[in-house]
């Protein structure tokens, strides 16, 4: 069984998350123009002219109204309120949904309509009312849900990217190494989140219904338990179109996946999915996991041994879904190694720094932004409010006074023990 050995880590995650990550995304909210800057440099300089993106709004929405809540700071509510009154700039009146991107000063920029950026807006959306219980933002969440399921999907499961109109065009948003998918791993994997976190935050059957059909889809289409990966790229018909597993995808679907389906799956039908969680988890730490990070992916039997930031923040969580849910303590001893391996090279030591994008496996720092449309607060900032939100749960304890003030941790269905939601990439 597991001791009290994990204070020691909580209270080192929650000292980074409150003197490194939330003062960078307090100083890029716009008070000029709303919402937050779009883009921070590797050089640390800000680009006040950048495209504002709706996944990175929406993300940013999502982490201050959870962090509000798990920290017990009023204070921050005003930076999710900050990200909440932007939001409409996103909203098309026309046609309904959110376009990707606006300008600067919240004009439509690319109006592409992404099923991936509807289900990050769901997911912000949701948290804000949870937080606030503003029921315009309920309202919003639930108006979106009913966009995705009318307008973003077919008889086969979710489609990608559409014109604002909703035509579907051209899926390179969301397609990599050279093939164009029609659908793939990564939307889907972060509807079923969005639903979830809309589900805890208003219980509704046709929610719920929708975000156990994308879990079975997960079971039945998208898990290879022969290969023990989630496959990424598909055809209309859920055929792969290549041989590659993301490291970083699955070990964060090891622990998203589990946390949705204790939400919206009976218990009684629900090992079949922690059997998967479980397999993921496994798979990623035998193949990636070198106690220096994880790697990138693996195509075609060829191993990218490029460190990128997410899969870092969604290895802890990983480990720490097996910590929990096997009660090993070489589950907490990887996240202890994990933890140490990233403040030591991922963590941006300059003044006004976050966290590096991307290192070399030698850990030499690769020139990427530390904010843009994809940078985000969401895997490191998620990885530190769940740690510190569950850290009671994790050892049949109370590790720190500090995580439970929020009186977040009522019930399963809660906004950080683990009905806490949030992917990847």
């Amino acid at each position: 069984m597991v001791n009290k050995e994990p204070s020691t880590l909580i209270s080192g995650v929650r000292t980074h998350l409150e003197q490194k990550i939330l003062p960078f995304w307090e100083a890029l909210m716009d008070n000029a123009y709303g919402g937050y800057y779009g883009y921070v440099g590797s050089d640390l300089q800000l680009n006040r002219g950048a495209d504002k993106g709706c996944i990175l709004n929406s993300r940013i929405l999502w982490f201050f109204s959870v962090a509000s809540a798990v920290l017990n700071r009023p204070d921050l509510r005003a930076y999710a309120d900050h990200a909440y009154a932007f939001f409409s700039r996103f909203e098309d009146p026309e046609n309904g949904g959110v376009f990707w991107s606006v300008t600067f000063d919240g004009k439509p920029s690319d109006t592409t309509k992404h099923t991936y950026c509807q289900a990050f807006a769901v997911y912000g959306l949701a948290a804000y009312y949870r937080l606030t219980g503003n029921p315009e933002a309920l309202d919003k969440a639930l108006s979106l849900f009913r966009v995705m399921e009318t307008k973003c999907r077919d008889a086969g499961g979710y489609l990608e990217a559409q014109t604002a109109a909703f035509t579907p065009e051209s899926n390179e948003k969301l397609s990599e190494n050279g093939v164009l998918a029609s659908r793939t791993m990564n939307t889907l994997l972060h509807v079923i989140e969005a639903y979830a976190e809309l589900y805890r935050a208003r219980p509704d059957e046709d929610v719920r219904r929708a975000g156990e059909a994308g879990l079975r889809l997960c079971l039945d289409r998208i898990m290879n338990p022969e290969k023990r990966r989630l496959e990424v790229f598909f055809d209309a018909d859920w055929h792969p179109l290549l041989d590659i597993q993301s490291f970083g995808h699955d070990i964060e679907a090891a622990w998203l996946l589990w946390d949705a389906a204790e939400t919206l799956i009976p218990e009684a039908e629900r090992e079949p999915w922690k059997a998967m969680c479980l397999d993921l988890l496994q798979s990623v730490t035998e193949r990636a996991w070198t106690g220096r990070g994880i790697h990138y992916e693996s195509v075609s039997g060829r191993v990218n041994h490029l460190r990128t930031w997410w899969p870092q923040a969604e290895a802890m969580l990983g480990f720490d879904f097996g910590l929990r849910i096997t009660k090993d303590p070489a589950w907490l001893e990887r996240m202890e190694q994990q933890w140490a391996y990233i403040s030591r090279v991922f963590v941006d030591s300059r003044d006004g720094g976050e966290w590096f994008n991307e290192l070399h496996e030698d850990d030499s720092v690769i020139g990427k932004p530390e904010a843009d449309e994809w940078k985000c607060p969401y895997h490191n900032g998620r990885m530190c409010l769940r740690l510190i939100a569950g850290a009671g749960e994790r050892t049949g304890e109370i590790v720190s006074k500090e995580s439970d003030d929020a009186g977040y941790r009522q019930s399963r269905g809660n906004q950080c023990g683990h009905g806490f939601q949030g992917a990847g990439g």
